[in-house]
């Protein structure tokens, strides 16, 4: 059965259902695309060994991706002494380090695996986590499929290990060959096979290396970047033409005459030396251009980060290029993955070793206890000090004011933004501070302040309320606690006198437009730590000397009473502490700024004194 052809003016022909064109070869023997096509992708073991142990592009496409995903690791949520028990099982049995080695050689190999080991004899049956206790978990064990053969494949679709081998085989030089169920495996795979029945090559049952796919592209970029790096050498040449040059090479006296004369002149010359020249002889420089160069290596190294799924920014571990370029979406896209790779394919794998790991640590296994991954992309303090500041604001919303009602009552509004802050651990230590002193939902009233407050007396000296509060001027400070350790660096940096460790402190506001005090809120922080390090700098205001730092806390905490009706005499705000009024004191130019932790106590409210 033939197709019918139907020849048209311009060489056109429909054959069947496709379209040949005589004049342009497509669809005819002649048509370059015609041979294009995909072919069975296979890569040696050694060739993969060699990639990753010879070349930097290989290695950061294998290395990056999997140490990204346990880089920041995870966050265990339990009661307080069980997270510590925990944590202190997986540094035991260093879970972080063997799970980032398997990721490695997963993605490396095409498969790997963490063999969790409870110190049972027989491999061969079905791990049983209930029977783990405390100290059960003995040892975890990287192995790559190149170590462990897998078995035949479970056909049985209600099976849980339908579609894996029913068991791995293990060659052990001690115990001969030993046969593991999956299930004390925690197996990972590079790239997945998308048919085990299709697939090719000696390990059946993994998948294949991340090398396979991105191969091409890598060689590409590498031979790009080796053939520019040739080109270096080819970048000025220099061409000497000599008269009669072609009719005298059959004189070999002439030749070597020839070698000669233009090794001594290449000697004389040098690099920047004179040359030496007949008068009949030209001499001409011809230098190479590489100005689109770099922009073709990019182009190839571009195509390596798409084909590996990592952004060049963090493959190439160089700033992104071009106009209000920052790179910043591509990493939050990248870290998204990892973060939904983390979910779907590690958290299920890991599971079992999991549970085996909370049994080991505890003894039992709470239900309450869970873990959560914690996030890849790191906040600044800027960033975390803003995002506490509105979830403070919105918890004061919540709360009411004088002229508008609660939307929540107070004792959940308190345990919600106290589980809030406990879980993103915007307040450090807050867990043991409510363990110690307890919830705002469990605190009672002592009968003493019940019968006190409902006395006549006290009622008739019942302080004004808020809404009758008369408008004050404000003057808001935080004492420094260490002053001592504040005033001892001072001394040492050549400060004869200071001011007294009582009079150390960090002004907040100091408004003289009057002002409701109430209406100013309050801290969540009735100490503040700021911690060593950081930007600091020495300076004069007026005849003070003056040690700025940075407080992302202090700050919102100023503008939050700024946005209140507070004013403020200078143009910004900058956290200080007053250091001395000496004008004998040291050149700022050469004291080094006080790098300690600052310690401030809590806000303290007074009117503005003008003396």
């Amino acid at each position: 059965m033939g197709n019918i052809v139907t020849f048209a003016r311009d060489g056109l022909a429909t054959i069947g259902d496709s379209l040949t064109s005589f004049v342009a070869n497509i669809n005819t023997k002649r048509d370059k695309a015609a041979s294009t096509f995909y072919a069975q992708p296979l890569l040696s073991d050694e060739e993969i060994l060699n990639a990753y142990r010879g070349a930097w592009l290989p290695r950061k496409i294998i290395d990056i991706p999997a140490f990204d995903s346990v880089r920041a690791w995870r966050d265990w949520q339990a009661k307080g002494g069980q997270i510590e028990l925990i944590e202190a099982e997986e540094k035991r049995l260093n879970v972080k380090g063997k799970l980032l080695q398997a990721r490695i050689r997963a993605r490396l190999w095409g498969g790997a695996a963490l063999m969790i080991g409870t110190g049972e004899a027989d491999l061969a049956k079905p791990l049983k986590v209930e029977k783990v206790g405390k100290g059960g978990l003995k040892y975890l064990t990287v192995l790559t499929r190149r170590q462990l053969t897998a078995g035949e494949i479970e056909r049985d679709p209600a099976s849980e290990w339908y579609g894996k081998p029913q068991a791995f085989r293990l060659t052990s030089t001690l115990r001969g060959q030993v046969d593991i169920h999956p299930s004390r495996l925690v197996m990972f795979s590079g790239n997945e096979q998308p048919d085990d029945d299709l697939s090719i090559g000696a390990y059946q049952g993994w998948g294949d290396s991340v090398l396979v796919s991105v191969m091409d592209a890598i060689k590409q970029a590498d031979g790009t970047a080796a053939n520019i790096a040739s080109l270096v050498f080819e970048a000025k040449v220099n061409v000497i033409r000599i008269p009669e040059f072609m009719q005298s090479l059959g004189d070999p006296v002439y030749r070597e005459k020839l070698l000669e004369r233009y090794t001594l002149a290449a000697t004389s010359k040098g690099i920047n030396g004179d040359l030496l020249l007949d008068k009949d002889e030209e001499f001409e420089q011809k230098t190479a251009s590489f100005a689109q160069l770099p922009e073709v290596l990019m182009s190839f190294l571009q195509i390596v980060s798409g084909a590996s799924d990592i952004p060049a920014t963090r493959l190439l571990g160089q700033s992104p290029a071009g106009m209000n370029a920052t790179g910043e979406s591509d990493l939050r896209n990248y870290y998204d993955r990892l973060q939904a790779m983390q979910e779907v394919e590690m958290t299920p794998a890991m599971s079992v070793m999991d549970e085996c790991l909370i049994r080991s640590a505890t003894g039992a296994r709470d239900k309450d206890v869970h873990f959560t991954w914690a996030p890849l992309w790191g906040m600044s303090e800027k960033e975390k000090a803003d995002v506490f500041k509105t979830k403070a604001d919105a918890g004061r919303a919540l709360a009411g004011t004088n002229t508008s009602p609660a939307l929540l009552p107070i004792d959940a509004l308190s345990d919600a933004l106290v589980n809030t802050f406990i879980e993103d651990g915007s307040l450090p230590g807050l867990e043991a501070a409510m363990e110690e002193y307890g919830r705002l939902s469990e605190q009672e009233d002592k009968d003493e302040d019940i019968e006190a407050s409902t006395t006549p007396e006290k009622v008739e000296e019942k302080p004004q309320t808020a809404n009758d509060a008369a408008p004050r001027t404000l003057y808001v400070r935080r004492d420094v606690l260490n002053a001592k350790q504040i005033i001892a660096w001072a001394k040492k940096q050549g400060f004869k006198t200071t001011l007294p460790a009582d009079d150390l402190h960090v002004t907040i506001t100091f408004s003289r437009q009057p002002v409701d005090w109430m209406e100013m809120g309050s801290t969540w922080e009735d100490e503040v730590k700021i911690p060593r390090g950081g930007a600091r700098l020495m300076e004069k205001f007026g005849e003070a000397r003056v040690l700025l730092f940075n407080s992302n806390m202090l700050r919102w905490r100023h503008e939050e009473m700024v946005e209140k009706g507070a004013t403020w005499d200078h143009p910004e705000y900058n956290p200080h502490i007053t250091i001395s009024y000496d004008p004998d004191a040291p050149d700022l130019t050469n004291v080094e700024p006080y790098q300690g932790e600052i310690v401030l106590g809590p806000e303290m409210f007074e009117e503005v004194n003008e003396d």
